[in-house]
């Protein structure tokens, strides 16, 4: 009886040793990364809410907005690769730095756009400066996380694209209405000008809060490293060694692909749509469509957080992954359906926030529970790029049918559609190499 009162006391403190210790490095790390994420998709979709002015101020049509917020992508599919086997090998200290001033500026730079052309080539700038930052943020929280602990890891970070709506809605708003004609400028110029400025402040404090792995945390004891090693070690030891030809040659790899580009369909609708979905539904006011973006995206907070926290309690990935979809996708269909009736409209719009962008954090729980070390940099990256190729054709097709129909509801229901599919392709996904 001794002996095992004994054991039950030494499992007790090595387990309260092992939470105190994840709590430590979630403080260290994790409120940063969100934080370079806010910024970043600041920066990304902030064009959303610059359409409201910019398209009638530079005569920009539907499809040259489309393609101008879509070719960001195409950018970022050509260096995605490369960009995070950079990172896995120089480390993130140094290149999230690189990423988050160089889009800074770029961003800042957006507000002297004065043709389709300038247009397009800022944002495929913008789409290289900023390639890997995410695939890399993935990366590095794999190198301090186990697989059981990353569905919540994974889900506090990409919470930054919903907290970044909370945030960046209204004070887009705000800038629209606030700044307009100020010293000459449009409201929508000192928008990116403004908005530009906090991600090369961000980039520089990566340099001094960032740790390159968990052998370099000097703000850790040698127990908490020794810990932190053996957990990954342990996590580690049934994923297959691959190499770079097998990453790109892996079905498995593929299918994740398939089921990424169609999730980014929906995610990207709502991050790059939102805003002028609202003004169709009558709101012309853009303080006021500021403020009506926190509602989505306040639903998008909640959602992912509980759908996050009770995969990783479960250990349970596809079906949790095909419920936000398949929310996501109900809707898209429900703002089109309903979109002369501004109260059911934000309803649908709602539902489509909260679940179209809670599908990411549950999407990359599936391929680092079974991809490791340079082959999981690879991988990500490969997943990551050609998936996000639907970033440029979602919103890029949403706005040529809107020119042609003079309505954004065929492109909303093939969003919705591509949702569906991805929630149906998370089931080709075997269980047994995911739900850890």
């Amino acid at each position: 009886m001794l002996q095992e009162s004994v054991g039950i006391i030494e499992t007790g403190e090595k387990r309260e040793f092992e939470a105190r210790t994840y709590a430590k490095v979630t403080r260290r790390i994790v409120p940063f990364l969100m934080l370079c994420y806010l910024v970043a998709y600041l920066d990304r979709v902030n064009v959303g809410f610059a359409k409201l002015q910019m398209s009638s101020d530079l005569h920009f049509s539907d499809t040259v907005y489309g393609l101008g917020a879509g070719i960001f992508f195409i950018a970022y599919f050509l260096v995605e690769i490369p960009s995070n086997i950079i990172l896995h090998r120089v480390g993130a200290r140094l290149w999230m730095a690189r990423i988050m001033i160089t889009w800074g500026i770029i961003s800042s730079g957006m507000a002297f756009v004065t043709t389709p052309t300038q247009f397009y080539v800022m944002r495929f700038l913008l789409g290289l400066a900023e390639a890997g930052f995410y695939p890399g943020v993935i990366l590095y929280l794999s190198y301090w996380y186990p697989s059981h602990r990353r569905g919540k890891m994974f889900a506090a970070f990409a919470m930054a694209v919903p907290v970044s709506g909370l945030i960046g809605g209204p004070l887009s708003g705000y800038l629209l209405h606030a700044l307009s004609g100020a010293m000459g400028y449009a409201g929508w110029q000192w928008l990116f000008f403004v908005e530009g400025l906090p991600s090369i402040v961000v980039g520089i404090a990566a340099f001094v809060v960032l740790t390159d792995g968990i052998k370099k945390a000097k703000w850790l004891t040698g127990e908490e490293r020794a810990l932190l090693e053996a957990q990954i070690a342990a996590d580690s030891a049934h994923k297959a060694d691959h190499s770079m030809r097998e990453v790109f040659t892996n079905r498995r790899v593929w299918l994740l692909t398939a089921i990424y580009f169609c999730l980014i369909c929906g995610f990207y609708t709502v991050g790059f749509w939102l805003p002028t979905l609202i003004s169709s539904t009558g709101v012309k006011d853009p303080l006021m469509i500021g403020l009506l973006t926190t509602i989505p995206y306040a639903a998008a907070v909640v959602t992912m957080g509980l759908a996050s926290r009770s995969a990783d309690r479960r250990r349970e990935r596809r079906w949790h992954l095909a419920f936000v979809s398949v929310l996501g996708g109900v809707g898209l269909i429900a703002s089109a359906m309903f979109g002369d009736q501004p109260v059911l409209a934000m309803v649908g719009l709602t539902l489509a926030a909260a679940g179209a962008l809670s599908t990411l954090p549950m999407f990359w729980s599936l391929p680092t529970a079974f991809l490791g070390g340079s082959a999981a940099a690879a991988g990500i990256a490969l997943i990551n790029s050609v998936g996000n190729l639907a970033g440029f054709a979602g919103p890029y097709f949403i706005g040529f049918m809107k020119d042609l129909t003079h309505s954004t509801n065929t492109g909303l229901y093939t969003m919705a559609g591509a949702l569906m599919l991805g929630a149906l392709l998370t089931f080709l996904v075997p269980a047994r190499i995911v739900n850890r």
